[in-house]
């Protein structure tokens, strides 16, 4: 056991090295907030509000918003706090509670994209087998079994971490409750816990990636083969959002996990966390929407709705 003085909270440092930024940066991280949770929720209202969306593919995504939505928000009201104040605190309970959501909404986040990848499949290499197949149950055992699985995996390791004791260096080089610098600040060895998070790393990330990617491969094929050019392209169109998402998502967290530590840098972890963190929950709204006909044309009657009723 490391000899230090027990410690009951911790610092997070933020972005120390823009000083003179602060209410730009905290001006422009709320706007991207209120986007995010507005663009999510749309998604959420329009597909329970229009009964021809619901199916499937829009079922999946209104998991996908419903959790960008709890992610971002366990995140960025603490990150606004860095901008406004001199010395962010967070107690030990606090930390570990953000730290937990943190990986837990992030966890579930690669099951849902790898069900959607796998409704696409289905839809597009299985088209006649499809609506037998994805039926109304299977979606949502599919659905809740992302969400138990994500939150027992880090549940578990969670609830070990809570049982370490913490000394010495209270400071958090970050804007959030990394597990990394947690098990740094603990009072005895954590090489059963690191073992533990990279095991579930490994069998999480890579795992649904390989799966993603059998998934888009197959739905590549079986596109390029659609001899009609328009059908073709729109099936393909179909596809793009979903593919732009996982790569986005999947480019940065491969980034930050799987570089050599000898060239890892906390400025890049932290630019890649709020890209990983911030940027994609606002992007994924219009990343859905561009493309998709259906969810453009809800959207465009929803607004113009009320502008008839007046008229009348």
């Amino acid at each position: 056991m490391r000899n230090g003085t027990v410690i009951t909270e911790f610092i997070l440092l933020g972005f120390p090295v823009i000083q003179g930024l602060q209410t730009p940066l905290f001006i422009a991280i709320l706007l991207i907030y209120i986007l995010t949770l507005t663009g999510n929720g749309l998604i959420i209202a329009i597909v329970w509000a229009v009964p021809r969306l619901q199916i499937p593919m829009y079922f999946f995504l209104c998991n996908l918003s419903f959790l960008e939505i709890w992610y971002t928000t366990t995140v960025i009201p603490k990150l606004l706090e860095t901008f406004v104040v001199a010395r962010t605190v967070i107690c030990i309970s606090c930390c570990l509670l953000q730290a937990f959501f943190h990986f837990f909404l992030g966890t579930t986040e690669f099951f849902i994209l790898t069900i959607m990848s796998f409704d696409r499949y289905l839809a597009i290499c299985k088209p006649l087998h499809y609506p037998t197949i994805m039926t109304s149950k299977l979606c949502l055992q599919l659905a809740l079994s992302s969400w138990v699985v994500g939150f027992t995996t880090v549940f578990c390791q969670m609830m070990l971490l809570s049982q370490l004791p913490f000394c010495g260096n209270n400071v958090i080089n970050h804007f959030y409750c990394d597990v990394g610098p947690i098990l740094k600040a603990a009072c005895i060895d954590t090489s059963i816990l690191e073992l533990l998070g990279v095991l579930a790393t490994v069998l999480v990330i890579p795992g649904s990636l390989l799966f993603n990617m059998i998934s888009y491969i197959y739905i590549l094929f079986t596109v390029l083969q659609i001899p009609s050019a328009t059908g073709c392209q729109k099936t393909f169109s179909t596809c793009a959002s979903y593919l732009t998402v996982v790569c986005l998502l999947y480019g940065a967290i491969l980034f930050m996990y799987l570089r050599p530590t000898a060239h890892s840098s906390f400025k890049i972890n932290k630019v890649m966390s709020v890209l990983n963190t911030i940027l994609t929950p606002l992007l994924n709204p219009f990343i859905y929407t561009i493309r998709n006909k259906e969810v453009k044309g809800a959207l465009r009657k929803a607004m113009t709705c009320p502008k008839t009723g007046h008229a009348k």
